[in-house]
């Protein structure tokens, strides 16, 4: 029987990558805690789940760029005494325009999302899991993490900022039984473009990867305890190309490509 104290906790876990890699987490038998803003999404997806995959569903509604709401995640967990083996730090906002024209307010709401409670949950959950030798963690950032991306500037440095952090825990923690990766996918069929207000042309709209394949190579690559997952090729050969170049090609690059 499942022990229903020992979960997997996937922020943003409702769609997109996210929604993925809890299928894969609990295909493997993973009883899922799962945190999202969508209330009627979350009591689906528990009922589904549970049902498909006879675990145990436990699942928080909180907008974690709310003041405090990692501390309402916190207690939830410390309340019913539930031990978080894997946390996935998924949930995350995106960016585009000029930093100048961005809306008042949307920077602290982006930081909050992409830095803080992301932080926050790493530090809270990494105790534990280094209390009892073992755990992982899977911090979601993009490709855009390696370099700075003009017109979508706040996004570019916050993944920046996920993927350094993660790196520097991996070697941290790696001879301590815990995993420590960091997703890295580019462009990814799921709302977030839409979202972030992103527009895509038809004939780039050709090269986003499927959420299921980003998700399936993400979960192997976190199985292993991987550093960096960058899935699919072309992602890997650009940041390759990335790092070839100079960093002010690049940025001329992306701002065109922004345009």
């Amino acid at each position: 029987m499942n022990n229903f104290k020992i979960y997997t906790l996937i922020t943003g876990g409702t769609e997109g990558i996210g929604f993925e890699l809890a299928k894969f987490f609990a295909a493997d038998n993973h009883n899922l805690i799962i945190v999202a803003r969508n209330k009627d999404k979350l009591e689906d997806m528990k009922v589904k789940f549970e049902a498909e995959y006879k675990i145990n569903v436990q699942v928080i509604q909180s907008d974690l760029c709310v003041d405090k709401s990692c501390e309402k995640i916190i207690k939830i967990v410390e309340e019913k005494k539930f031990i978080v083996d894997n946390l996935i730090n998924n949930v995350g906002v995106g960016s585009f325009g000029f930093f100048s024209e961005a809306e008042d307010g949307f920077e602290e709401k982006l930081i909050n999302i992409n830095i803080i409670a992301l932080t926050t949950l790493t530090k809270y959950f990494i105790r534990f899991m280094i209390k009892r030798g073992e755990g992982g963690i899977l911090n979601v950032a993009s490709t855009a993490a390696f370099i700075g991306g003009p017109k979508m500037s706040m996004y570019y440095s916050s993944k920046a900022y996920v993927l350094s952090l993660t790196e520097a825990l991996h070697d941290e923690v790696k001879e301590l039984g815990i995993r420590v990766s960091c997703l890295c996918p580019g462009p990814v069929k799921t709302s977030f473009q839409e979202k972030s207000g992103i527009r895509k042309s038809e004939k780039a709209k050709k090269y986003l990867m499927d959420a299921r394949k980003v998700a399936e190579e993400a979960y192997l690559g976190f199985e292993k305890g991987k550093a960096i997952i960058i899935p699919g090729y072309k992602n890997r050969l650009l940041v390759f190309g990335i790092k070839l170049i100079p960093r002010a090609l690049s940025r001329r690059i992306i701002l065109k490509s922004n345009s």
